[in-house]
């Protein structure tokens, strides 16, 4: 069977020009060398060089093993090296699996500044998927999964990254946009816009409207936020979003925030990985970058309510 090795020294006796030669610049004895290469030979049933003196000059399937050799041992050095640097956390490929439609805006105010720092390591973002999050990161099919929902498995930790409210998106002229905050029977005669995900998977069913039995006049989806809330801005139904994106939205579109309930809906963002990949440092450093924003969001709302 041709192997590694065998590549390894018909190049080092070209480039050396003998047994004696290359054997030295392997680290390994002349006869053992010579062994390697006889036991090709029979394995093949055909000669890999001829001697002439000295020397040693290689026949056709000898230059044909050569061609080989130059061509795949260079590949797979810079295989290794790239493997080296993987493992080391250095260079790879971060692919992310989105569980949180809207979550895709604040995904991108992370990416930018992790694509800047870790220029080696590229990110592949997978929105519509056809797998359970949990089942993909165990399978191995994404590396990190953005979630408002965490299930706890074993293998698997979720880090709370990002804090949220969950609020009511409603047009300016609208009659509950003057509400402190609403209840759930406010939307009965409301048509609902939300992304297409089943309502046993969307707050605003799960922690609102189904613990009072309530249902809303009409329930549409929209697959793109800024059409969903086009449609709330032209009167056409409300909708339910994290605060920090339906307040960016408001300063774009004639839009009100509405707390859901007295004591509104608290949200948080998890990223979860396997606990394998703990040591993977650009992994750790998205992570660190995702509480960072957090932070910096934090502070931006603090200067922020100490001006108003």
């Amino acid at each position: 069977m041709l192997e590694r090795t065998h590549l390894t020294v018909v190049q080092a006796v070209d480039e050396h020009g003998s047994l004696t030669a290359a054997a030295k610049e392997l680290c390994v004895t002349q006869s053992a060398l010579s062994h390697t290469m006889r036991k090709l030979e029979d394995n093949l049933g055909t000669p890999i060089w001829l001697r002439e003196g000295r020397s040693l000059r290689l026949t056709q399937a000898g230059q044909y093993l050569l061609s080989i050799a130059n061509r795949v041992l260079p590949q797979l050095h810079y295989a290794e090296n790239k493997l080296h640097q993987m493992a080391k956390g250095e260079l790879g490929t971060l692919r992310i699996g989105m569980e949180c439609h809207p979550c895709y805006q604040w995904l991108l105010k992370v990416v930018s500044p992790f694509l800047e720092a870790w220029p080696n390591v590229d990110v592949d973002v997978k929105q519509k998927f056809q797998f359970g999050g949990v089942g993909a990161l165990l399978s191995y099919e994404i590396d990190l999964l953005v979630t408002p929902d965490p299930f706890y498995k074993s293998g698997l930790s979720f880090e709370p990254v990002f804090d949220y409210e969950q609020v009511l998106i409603v047009p300016n002229d609208h009659t509950l946009a003057t509400r402190k905050y609403i209840n759930a029977a406010d939307l009965r005669d409301q048509v609902l816009l939300t992304y297409p995900v089943e309502p046993d998977r969307l707050d605003i069913y799960t922690q609102f409207l189904n613990p009072a039995g309530v249902i809303p006049k009409r329930h549409k989806t929209s697959e793109t936020t800024d059409i969903m809330l086009q449609m709330v801005a032209s009167g056409r139904g409300v909708a339910a979003l994290p605060r920090w994106l339906a307040e960016e939205y408001c300063r774009k579109f004639p839009l009100s925030v509405v707390r859901l309930g007295k004591s509104g809906i608290d949200k948080q963002i998890y990223l979860g990985t396997r606990e394998t990949d703990n040591d993977v440092e650009y992994l750790k450093a998205f992570i660190e970058l995702a509480r960072s924003y957090k932070h910096q969001r934090a502070n931006k709302e603090s200067l922020t309510d100490k001006k108003n």
